[in-house]
């Protein structure tokens, strides 16, 4: 290759071997995430520069073999054999070298040049295991650097070692060997594969997985010319090897073989029996009694720590986006533009903005929990309970994977070889809980329940979602794809405490995730339920309301006269005098507002009766002004009562102008079938408008309460909702359920009908959860109910 092109590099390796740690330590930022053509594997590309040269790295998905069993096999092997990649860099897991090697062996018969980082060297060695790496490179054929990943330690080495290798194309040159039975048999037919002159794979590889009759690669020949010949080679040879050797696993025990007499020929010195850090941390956490409490004590502290923690931040974000609408209203004329902004945009937007700081942290732990090793091991202690369901235990990790997101969830689920295992991880998915419902939760829980419960409500939902997960996996492994759980086999990574870099960039590929949706989706979705809220705009008023504000203005009018006559107020100067001492009163009361919120406190209620008496907060003011006090606290409650008339006319008239929106016509008209579950039309509205997206519920709430609010003082979401006399804390906890319960977005339905291969599967979830959780939620509302609350 040329000195000055870019060189393209295949990174790949076991899950948790640290290949993605490793990858981030590379490309840092410089990170491009799609998917393979095709299919619905992610894909990770990310650019670095190294010694003036141009790298480019592809992250494989992390994989066992290249069998082709699972969609990321065969994307991970297509990857090698038809992009083309310059070379390969191999992360090995040091401490597991004899299963990481496996991978190896595979990778070497692609012929392509490789690089093997020992990754968790410090944790090899601190186990006692030593290695010949001169021997590993003779007997393999690559190149081979160690590294420590979570510190970034040999990163520069193994970059130096990638670019040189690249530039000399050097190619493994070494065979895995298949035994005096199979390898004349191999010879054979790559004389076939070469006399056909068209194949382009390695020669000796295609001859190997032909032999294996690998299903991806026999279709890849026959659609070449001139290779029916080979196809009908290897049938025979197949035929004729079939009485002497097992076909179906002969291949596998050679490359098991060869990375076992690798390993044994490598290791210079074999830990003795002596009980490792995890040996021993695991006796306590993977404990049969003790560790499912553990795993739910784990939780609980996890979404407390997020509830209690980022509702500071959220406090901000809130305060934050009701001075952006401040603003809004101030600087933009009165009309439809101002209402845009300022109700359609910024509340909108900014009740879902808002929820950000409780994603990062949501992602902190969950990150923060899988990098120490400990995800593995509930996945192990959740199998005895799991399996009990008809659940394969390696659903649990796609089943984790959901609380961040229903649509990598339902994609994790290819881990997962048996059909039938597969289909019930995929059709009990939306039950967990994913970041988007994160927000609904905490916003109900936030603004209807004490501090001290919002965490445990929190985890009480997350929980319900987990028990009717498992509850419907029984149904349908019952009713719909009977037959028995295939066993569980899970590697359990040694514990390490993860990287500050690792996890922040964790966060921070969530939160860029989020942020886009929304200034986009969310954004759009917000201008929309604003434009169904706010039109048509010749709504016919029951009552002539600017006729009512002038009666009140004119009987405030008079009210004023008779209070200034009554006391003998009747010069200017005395009436001046009067009105700037109005003017304190209303600028304590203020400045008391401002004082309670900074501390987090009630605000101070002025009673304005007739025969109220004023209030101590008013007494500097009282003693400074003695003669004139009496009359300043009778026209202040003049015009405080003024302004509550005014405010009921201006929400009145609001109100009846939202009840005659597009919004409120479609809400009331779904609104039979959500009415028995204590629901109005507004929540409706915002349910439908969830199926997009679930943060969608919290944008569209925000709009529908900005647009019927005080244009001149508007409020956080939370202090809308704890207004509406609709809201009881029984109907939140109902809604909450019900969110938890019915379909995931529209972009989680796609990928479902994607990965089932039919129509028939998605509309089944879309009808069952759609029942299930109003089923669920009559009963919990109407047993609500009938015990008082």
């Amino acid at each position: 290759m040329a000195d000055n092109e870019k060189i393209r590099i295949a990174l790949a390796g076991n899950p948790n071997c640290g290949k993605t740690t490793m990858f981030n330590n590379i490309t840092g930022a410089k990170q491009h995430v799609g998917n393979y053509p095709g299919v619905t594997v992610e894909k990770k590309e990310g650019h670095t520069k190294f010694d003036g040269q141009d790298l480019l790295f592809i992250d494989l998905p992390g994989t066992y073999s290249l069998t082709a069993r699972s969609m990321d096999e065969l994307v991970a092997r297509n990857v090698v054999i038809n992009d083309n990649p310059d070379l390969i860099v191999n992360v090995l897991d040091a401490s597991n070298l004899e299963r990481n090697l496996y991978l190896a062996a595979q990778l070497i018969e692609l012929e392509v040049p490789t690089v093997l980082a020992l990754n968790m060297s410090d944790v090899a060695e601190e186990m006692g295991f030593k290695y010949d790496t001169a021997l590993l490179e003779k007997m393999t054929g690559t190149t081979v650097v160690r590294t420590v990943g979570r510190n970034n330690i040999g990163t520069k080495e193994l970059l130096a070692a990638t670019v040189q290798c690249a530039k000399e194309n050097k190619k493994p040159g070494v065979i895995v060997p298949y035994g005096d039975i199979l390898e004349p048999k191999i010879a054979e037919l790559e004389e076939e594969i070469v006399k056909a002159g068209t194949v382009t794979y390695p020669i000796r590889w295609v001859a190997v997985k032909l032999l294996e009759k690998d299903a991806d690669v026999v279709g890849k020949i026959m659609r070449l010319d001139n290779t029916n010949g080979i196809i009908e080679k290897a049938k025979a040879i197949r035929e004729e090897l079939k009485d002497q050797v097992d076909l179906d696993v002969v291949f596998q025990e050679y490359r098991h073989r060869f990375a076992v007499e690798v390993f044994n020929a490598i290791t210079v010195e074999h830990p003795g029996d002596v009980e490792t850090r995890s040996d021993r941390l695991d006796k306590i956490l993977t404990h049969r009694i003790l560790g499912l409490p553990i795993f739910l004590a784990v939780m609980w502290l996890l979404f407390n720590f997020v509830n209690t923690v980022g509702a500071i931040p959220q406090g901000w974000l809130e305060d934050l986006f009701t001075w952006l609408q401040q603003l809004a209203t101030t600087y933009i004329p009165e009309g439809q533009l101002q209402s845009l902004v300022s109700d359609g945009i910024i509340a909108g937007v900014g009740a879902v903005m808002s929820f950000v700081p409780l994603i990062l942290l949501l992602f902190l732990g969950i990150s923060f929990l899988e990098d120490t090793g400990y995800m593995a091991r509930a996945a192990f202690v959740i199998d005895r309970v799991m399996r009990a369901f008809g659940l394969h235990g390696k659903s649990f990790i796609p089943l984790l994977l959901g609380f961040g997101c229903s649509v990598p969830s339902v994609m994790g689920a290819r881990i997962l070889d048996n059909y039938k295992d597969r289909m019930v991880t995929i059709l009990i998915t939306p039950f967990m809980t994913c970041s988007a419902r994160l927000p609904v939760y905490t916003l109900f829980a936030a603004a209807f329940f004490d501090p001290e419960m919002a965490g445990t409500i929190l985890f009480l939902i997350y929980l319900a979602g987990i028990i009717f997960g498992v509850i419907f996996a029984k149904i349908f492994r019952k009713y719909l794809f009977s037959g028995d759980a295939e066993p569980f086999v899970m590697e359990l990574p040694p514990y390490h405490m993860p990287t500050l870099k690792a996890t922040v960039m964790h966060m921070y590929e969530r939160a860029i995730l989020y942020l886009k949706k929304a200034g986009t989706f969310i954004l759009a979705a917000s201008i929309l339920v604003w434009f169904i809220t706010s039109y048509p705009n010749d709504v016919e008023y029951s009552k002539d309301y600017d006729q009512l504000h002038d009666q009140v203005a004119a009987t405030y009018e008079v009210k004023d006269a008779d209070t200034l006559a009554h006391f003998g107020i009747t010069t200017d100067e005395q009436k001046d005098q009067v009105n700037e001492i109005v003017d304190n009163m209303k600028a304590t009361v203020e400045d008391a507002t401002s004082a309670a919120e900074d501390n987090d406190e009630d605000a101070p209620e002025i009673e304005v009766e007739e025969d109220s008496e004023a209030p101590e907060l008013f007494n500097d003011i009282k003693e400074q002004n003695e003669q004139l006090f009496p009359v300043a606290w009778a026209m202040y409650k003049n015009q405080a009562n003024l302004d509550d008339e005014n405010q009921k006319l201006d929400e009145e008239q609001k109100s009846e102008k939202l009840e005659q929106s597009y919004a409120a016509m479609f809400g009331k008209a779904i609104n039979p079938i959500l009415a028995p579950l204590g629901f109005d039309w507004k929540i409706g509205v915002a349910l439908v408008a969830g199926l997009a997206a679930k943060e969608v519920v919290v944008s569209t709430l925000g709009t529908i309460y900005a647009v019927g609010g005080d244009t001149d003082h508007p409020q956080a979401l939370t202090d809308y909702l704890q207004s509406d006399p609709h809201f009881t804390p029984l109907i939140v906890l109902t809604l909450m359920l019900f969110v938890l319960c019915y379909p995931p977005c529209i972009a989680a339905l796609a990928v479902i009908k994607r990965e089932t291969g039919s129509w028939k599967w998605m509309l089944f979830m879309f009808c069952y959860e759609n029942v299930f959780a109003w089923i669920a939620c009559f009963i919990f509302y109407h047993v609500g109910l009938a015990l008082g609350y």
